[in-house]
């Protein structure tokens, strides 16, 4: 039987000298095969889901990972930015965005 053939379809293979030897005698031949279990779940039908469910949680493991880069990221630009302007004034009132160490 080949290995992508499902089960009960196709005979397995008949060795010669068997087939030979039956011919020639009239001995009945007898196949047993395994019954084909229509309603059983295969493996297919348990690795799919959890490789979705994997890739899906990977995902968004990765969209984290970059919504912190980036929010490291215009943190740092702002404090260098603030930095660079120095005190900000309004009205008489002076604020100091940053300190510099």
């Amino acid at each position: 039987m080949g290995h992508n053939d499902p089960l009960g379809i196709i005979a397995p293979h008949i060795p010669a000298d068997t087939w030979n030897r039956a011919q020639a005698t009239g001995q009945p031949i007898v196949i047993v095969t395994a019954a084909a279990n229509e309603k059983a779940i295969t493996l297919r039908q348990i690795v799919v889901p959890f490789a979705i469910a994997g890739a899906a949680v990977l995902g968004g493991w990765g969209l984290v990972a970059a919504l912190c880069f980036l929010f490291d990221a215009a943190a740092h630009t702002a404090t260098v930015i603030a930095g660079a302007a120095g005190p900000i004034g309004a009205g008489g009132i002076t604020l100091k965005l940053a300190r510099k160490n």
